[in-house]
């Protein structure tokens, strides 16, 4: 059998096992030593005689004594051998344990020991595979089946090259003896047994995706990196630390919280349009609806974040900042906004209009901000990218959130919009009802429907607030 054509450097793919395979390793080098190892004696297996078997409770046994432990932890570290394919069972293959009883097991040869960090390749897979379907006359093990249909699709340019492969093995296989046949067709069936596990089993071998860096590579430090990082462990050693009882205790408040406004955890009034098939919640909760449900209402009071993240709560703190004389902070809060998340051929633009309207000195929606904040940001404002307002948007909504907030949440704006709140009605569907519905399902309301209501409503906003040029308007009176 070949299992390899090159020997890549698998110490890396390995990391999380190698020190435990070393441990395995020089412990089952002890225990095939001819005097103090495990006796093996000579069993046969239906009417082959095979030489150098050993029992399950021999292992074990051995185990104990030799490490000092109990029947328990012996029976387990027994298993973890078999696991790792250091021994393999001689009658139930598909079982990779290790039974405290007389089942006979024998010890792999080195060739095939995990340690030795050979890839267990596609193409040796698929000459196994062949090799199995020529002696077995096509009929394979399910899993083995998929596996070998997967591969001969995968392999197909060189399928003929397996093919010859597996003859070639086959019939050398047939000149050696039979216990000797016997032994190499149960070594090799235990190392492809680890090495491509049948679907849904466990295999000890199992890795996470390779690392594109070698985290365990001794890596020369330069004086640079080792000042950052004291500079950096001085920094965490300095933070603040929260008690366990204070997280957790903050934990339990935002779920409190929030735990009514979940739909996994409470049902969502009227009733859930994926079940029922009616979108009266989608509608009841559209961006642009004219009066809020009342869970919606009530989120708005959670944080200033909540308020402005739903369109609708904006629309009602705008109300409410407008009777206040005080929109510019919003207003520079959503124009920042639109800079971070709008095109890169238009930035220079709004980024200009942002500062003549809001930071030039003498703008007519000039914001407060202290003069740091101001200072950095009108300088970054010489070359803008996304995130040049970063600091100002920041200090803006600190300012709303520690004073602006509060004081909506207690005006009548607030109060006015938590009586107008609608409540609906659950619906009560019967199962007849819902499985009718499941049957004619309705296509319900297109997100590109929604996307261009809101991109026509935001048009109307930008016409309506657009300010009138009067020598235009004039000159069209006077061309009539």
């Amino acid at each position: 059998m070949r299992i390899r054509s090159a020997r890549p450097d698998r110490v890396q793919h390995l990391r999380p096992h190698i020190h435990c395979i070393k441990k395995v390793k020089e412990l089952v080098v002890e225990m095939q030593d001819p005097k103090s190892g495990v006796k093996g004696s000579e069993q046969k297996l239906k009417v082959t005689s095979i030489p150098h078997v050993i029992t399950g409770k021999d292992v074990i046994a051995w185990v104990v004594t030799k490490m000092k432990c109990t029947a328990e932890e012996a029976h387990v570290f027994g298993t973890m051998l078999v696991a790792y394919g250091y021994i393999y069972p001689l009658q139930n293959h598909r079982k990779l344990v290790m039974c405290n009883d007389d089942t006979l097991y024998r010890f792999q040869t080195p060739y095939f020991w995990p340690s030795q960090k050979y890839v267990a390749e596609d193409s040796d897979y698929a000459i196994y595979l062949a090799k199995r379907n020529i002696r077995k006359k096509g009929m394979l093990e399910p899993y083995e089946q998929v596996h070998y249909n997967h591969l001969h699709d995968w392999l197909n340019h060189k399928w003929d090259f397996i093919v010859m492969q597996a003859s070639e093995q086959y019939k050398a296989n047939k000149e050696r003896k039979k216990p000797d046949r016997v032994v190499f067709d149960c070594q090799e069936r235990a190392y492809w047994i680890l090495n491509r596990p049948p679907l849904r089993t466990h295999s000890a071998m199992e890795l996470g995706p390779e690392r594109l860096i070698d985290t365990y590579s001794d890596e020369k430090v330069t004086f640079d990196q080792y000042r950052r990082m004291n500079i950096f462990y001085k920094q965490a050693i300095m933070s603040s630390k929260v008690k366990s009882s204070v997280s957790i205790g903050a934990l339990v408040k935002y779920v409190t919280t929030y735990k009514n406004h979940d739909p996994f955890l409470t049902t969502c009034p009227p009733s859930n349009p994926w079940q029922t098939d009616n979108d009266s919640y989608w509608t009841l909760n559209m961006r642009s609806v004219e009066v809020a449900t009342k869970m919606r209402v009530e989120r708005w009071s959670f944080s200033l974040f909540e308020l402005l993240s739903d369109l609708r709560g904006r629309d009602d703190f705008k109300v409410f900042l407008k009777k206040e004389f005080s929109g510019e902070n919003l207003a520079f809060w959503e124009a920042a906004e639109e800079l971070k998340l709008g095109t890169a051929s238009s930035m220079s633009e709004k980024a200009g209009t942002i500062f003549n309207t809001f930071l030039k000195p003498g703008a007519p929606r000039w914001i407060n901000i202290d003069g740091r904040t101001m200072g950095l940001t009108v300088k970054g404002l010489d070359h803008p990218h996304r995130y040049v307002l970063e600091a100002a948007q920041t200090h803006v909504f600190l300012l709303m959130k520690k004073d602006t907030f509060f004081r909506y949440l207690k005006s009548p704006v607030y109060k006015d919009s938590q009586k107008k709140a609608l409540n609906p009605e659950p619906h009560n569907f019967s199962q007849a009802q819902l499985d009718q519905n499941a049957a004619s399902r309705s296509p319900g309301i297109h997100p590109m429907i929604l996307w261009q209501q809101e991109e026509d409503e935001k048009a109307k906003v930008a016409i309506a607030n657009k300010p009138v040029d009067v020598k235009a308007m004039m000159s069209k009176i006077d061309r009539k």
